[in-house]
């Protein structure tokens, strides 16, 4: 699956994209888990800021 979204990517306007992986850790757990998401080559460090701020 994951060849799948990186060839979507690579096409036409998808080089404008790229995937975040975030790291969240769970308040109730402790465990950490992982968040993707796939944003606009302008707003990656948005997207980090927002995630290191929660």
């Amino acid at each position: 699956m994951a060849k799948k979204v990186v060839a979507t990517l690579k096409t036409g306007t998808g080089k404008e994209y790229s995937k975040v992986i975030t790291m969240v850790r769970s308040p109730k757990t402790g465990a950490y888990s992982f968040k993707e998401s796939i944003v606009h080559n302008d707003h990656v460090k948005d997207a980090i800021a927002a995630a290191n701020s929660k």
